[in-house]
């Protein structure tokens, strides 16, 4: 799937992807993945749906879905590089996702956010109904002297 829209460029092909580009933005800029090795970012875009946002051949955004393209999707590091944010990016990014082929009859599409919850609202996503029923092992500082 690749879309082409004002001067930018939607796609699944993992070829396209620069993981270091990844890395830096995940290690450097997001408050979810500081100093997450770059060995550890390749792993998760091979074992993941990817899609990345291209402007003249540079990456300059990302996202994955964690998923077994049948019952359950769990959206992650999803970021557009600051300097092209408020264009609507983000916007088209899910929209594209949502549709593509491997996302189609889930029973359930998951993600975490600290501050983008009108975006995904727009999409569907809404707080879960019963939080107590979800757990989780968090280990902070995952990455930290890696």
């Amino acid at each position: 799937m690749e879309i082409e829209d004002s001067g930018f460029i939607f796609s699944d092909d993992t070829q396209k992807i620069d993981p270091v580009a990844v890395h830096h933005y995940l290690s450097n800029q997001s408050y979810w993945a500081e100093n997450i090795p770059l060995d550890v970012v390749k792993k998760s875009i091979e074992n993941s749906l990817c899609f990345g946002i291209y402007k003249d051949t540079k990456q300059i955004g990302f996202a994955r879905w964690i998923t077994d393209k049948a019952t359950f999707a769990y959206l992650a590091d999803v970021y557009v590089d600051e300097i092209y944010r408020g264009q609507g990016l983000s916007k088209k990014l899910m929209s594209l996702m949502l549709f593509h082929k491997d996302l189609q009859g889930l029973r359930r599409y998951m993600l975490a956010t600290q501050d983008a919850h009108g975006l995904y609202a727009q999409f569907g996503f809404k707080s879960i109904d019963h939080p107590d029923r979800l757990m989780a092992v968090v280990i902070k500082d995952a990455y930290k002297e890696l």
